[in-house]
């Protein structure tokens, strides 16, 4: 089947989305149609904002749908009208088996892990809060159980020891771009051979990030501390409180040294260049941080304006 001959419809709502839409317009495939989450206020003025997919769909002159509802009889309706061949999925919400079981090629899905470990909503964030040294992306057939269906493609990405998840986001964005081109080209040429996924390879869940899983816990080691923050950086942000205001922290570096004289949770500065917490394990330096009605600055801008008093 050739580029202009499958018919493909596209959902997707952030900005990871966009790269893969965007590669399927440029190499002339077929979009017909995409789907998207409906426009959100916004701000002070609270203005209606639509969401960065159907940006770049508008762009492109693609149809937008925007349903509240994924299995209102009207939507189902006019998603039937586009004919699609094929489903791509992108950082979407959940869907029907009416919607994902209506195309006569299925509906694949692009996640942001080697499934099958690492299933669901944030799987970059819990990979580097974990210690992961590798991650990567799968192209995978949606089916009833969440983040279960047979892959089709997988790459690997390293994880480096400077990543944060908005470095690892950038490049498991543009890597999971060309395997959703990848994959839609072995759709057309009938070149695809799904397997069902090795459950001996599940290892960890990646539920949704809640403000109390950034809360740090100082009784954790600081390599884990710092995981955590790496992991969470630069959004939500992994927080704490100092002189109890709401402070988050975005960067940290895992001291050697480890101080008897201070309590687990406490801190010693010098008042002009270092703020260390003592952990379980080690110290941790805090080198960018932003204290609640301040802004986001380095640990020597923070501290030239700005005196800890203690916990």
């Amino acid at each position: 089947m050739n580029k202009k001959e499958l018919r493909i419809v596209y959902m997707g709502t952030p900005e990871f989305a966009v790269p893969s839409l965007e590669i399927l317009v440029e190499n002339g495939w077929n979009v017909v149609a995409v789907i998207t989450a409906p426009d959100r206020p916004k701000g002070r003025g609270q203005k209606m904002i639509p969401s960065p997919v159907k940006e770049a769909a508008l762009k492109h002159q693609i149809p937008v749908l925007q349903p509240n509802n994924l299995k209102s009889p009207e939507f189902l309706e006019e998603l039937k009208s586009y004919r699609a061949d094929i489903q791509v999925v992108v950082a979407f919400r959940m869907l029907p088996e009416a919607v994902w079981n209506m195309p006569p090629q299925g509906t694949f899905n692009l996640h942001a892990s080697l499934l099958p470990d690492y299933r669901g909503a944030a799987p970059i964030n819990w990979a580097i809060i974990n210690g992961e040294k590798e991650t990567g992306v799968t192209t995978f057939f949606l089916k009833h159980e969440i983040d279960t269906g047979s892959i089709i493609f997988q790459e690997k990405e390293p994880i480096h020891p400077e990543d944060n998840v908005g470095s690892l986001y950038e490049r498991l964005m543009l890597k999971g771009s060309g395997l959703v081109l990848k994959t839609i080209e072995a759709v057309a040429e009938d070149n695809i051979s799904p397997k069902p996924q090795d459950e001996s390879k599940f290892h960890h869940h990646a539920p949704k990030i809640f403000k109390e899983t950034c809360e740090i816990d100082w009784n954790q080691s600081a390599a884990d501390i710092h995981n955590l923050v790496r992991g969470l950086s630069p959004y939500p942000a992994a927080w704490t409180t100092l002189d109890g205001k709401n402070c988050k922290i975005f960067k940290t570096e895992v001291l050697e040294t480890q101080s008897s004289d201070i309590q687990v949770g406490t801190f010693k500065t010098d008042g002009k260049k270092y703020l260390k917490f003592q952990t379980s394990s080690g110290q941790l330096g805090i080198l960018e941080l932003q204290l609640e009605g301040k802004k986001r600055m380095p640990i020597e801008d923070f501290l030239r304006g700005y005196q800890p008093q203690g916990r």
